[in-house]
């Protein structure tokens, strides 16, 4: 079994990515089912053909399906939704505005995702490439269940011992407020159980890895980059960026030419930030991407030189770990040998120089405004241990240069 997920900003092509990957894998014999768990599906504009909540058949061993995020959402928060009704007539508040806030932002495509597992468990494909919500922000929520389960252990037991007792008591005295009956308590039961299932799949090196789809552009690059780290602090595997719309070097005369010079710019960027993983060049197409023609050429060009189906890159460029009282960042730096490394922080960006090698790293929030206590170089690996305490009122500023 492989998954392989397809995330990044809106806009930015990840659909035909997605698509064209599908495509490729299908031709190469392996049954493919491409997904999407997007609120906003453009998947069956891309392959040209009209896709249902089910997997539809596309062509020789391609399926593809659109997820439908209000049944899934139905499904596996309907018992909690109906007690929040309640909730809101007992209160009072009845306006549809209210009824919106009943799903918490994120949840309708974690839910749509859900049924990735469903499809992983059912043995009828052998690939599974995924087009996800933008940004990652649903694999972030995914981990969340190791919280969850917690709760579920030691806490729900209890909750439910209390709200029995106090169902009775609370109508009275609430006037008429009912707290949430068994039906409820067992959904968000079956909720987080399903989810700890659907983390074990992606989680899972040998089957699962994520690629991020973004174009040589100033804010596509740093939503990019927010992903990546969260993706690697959250642990999940991502094997591949790739690069999508760039102007090949035959539309960089003329009017086009400072855009050339712009992508050029921040392909650069994207190699600084993103190494060592396998960075893939599609470039701007001559004519719109949609139909088999044009996404078998989009595929040919992007894995010209890998099998869409690899799993491109093994482990995790960034990792964090709590070493004491001190965290430690380890940066894999496999294009480098041991020697001089200069260490430069600035707010929320790292960067790391040796001779003209240049890796940028976003830190995430756990270690911004914190001190750089220390680095060390082994196994091909910067270790970077940072002070336990934030520093206040240092934002955007320079906490050192270190050599």
């Amino acid at each position: 079994m492989r998954i392989i997920i397809y995330t990044g900003k809106g806009g930015v092509g990840k659909t035909t990515i997605a698509s064209a990957t599908a495509m490729q894998l299908a031709k190469k014999g392996y049954r493919t089912l491409v997904m999407s768990t997007d609120s906003a599906h453009s998947l069956s504009d891309s392959l040209d053909i009209d896709l249902g909540s089910e997997p539809v058949h596309v062509s020789e061993r391609l399926w593809g399906v659109e997820v439908d995020n209000l049944r899934e959402t139905e499904k596996y928060w309907g018992a909690v939704n109906k007690w929040l009704s309640g909730v809101m007539s007992w209160a009072k508040l009845n306006d549809v505005a209210t009824e919106e806030m009943f799903v918490l932002p994120g949840t309708e495509e974690l839910f749509s995702l859900m049924r990735l597992k469903e499809y992983a468990m059912s043995g009828r494909f052998d690939v599974i490439v995924v087009d996800c919500a933008p940004t990652g922000e649903t694999l972030r929520l995914l981990s969340y269940p190791a919280l969850l389960s917690w709760w579920l252990e030691k806490i729900f037991p209890v909750e439910r011992r209390l709200v029995k007792v106090a169902r009775p008591v609370a109508r009275v005295m609430t006037g008429g407020l009912e707290l949430p009956d068994n039906k409820t308590l067992d959904s968000l039961g079956r909720l987080v159980s399903e989810l700890q299932g659907l983390q074990k799949i992606i989680l899972d090196e040998e089957v699962a890895s994520i690629r991020l789809v973004l174009n040589p552009e100033k804010m596509v690059v740093a939503e990019a980059r927010r992903t990546f780290t969260y993706l690697n602090l959250f642990g999940f595997n991502t094997d591949a960026i790739i690069v999508n719309r760039v102007l090949p070097a035959e539309a960089g005369i003329g009017y086009w030419s400072q855009w050339r010079q712009v992508h050029e710019k921040y392909e650069r960027e994207i190699r600084a930030c993103f190494s060592p993983l396998p960075i893939l060049r599609v470039p701007m197409m001559e004519s719109e991407v949609h139909g088999a023609l044009m996404l078998n050429r989009v595929a040919d060009v992007a894995f010209s030189d890998a099998n869409a189906e690899d799993i491109l890159y093994r482990g995790q460029v960034h990792r964090i770990r709590r070493d004491g009282n001190r965290y430690v960042l380890e940066i894999s730096l496999p294009f480098i040998d041991k020697g001089q490394l200069h260490l430069g922080q600035k707010g929320d960006e790292l960067t790391v120089q040796v001779g003209q090698h240049r890796h940028k790293v976003l830190l995430p929030r756990t270690l911004q405004n914190r001190d750089i206590t220390g680095a060390r170089f082994y196994e091909q690996k910067l270790a970077i241990s940072f002070d336990d305490k934030a520093f206040p009122g240092t934002e955007g500023e320079n906490h050192g240069q270190h050599n």
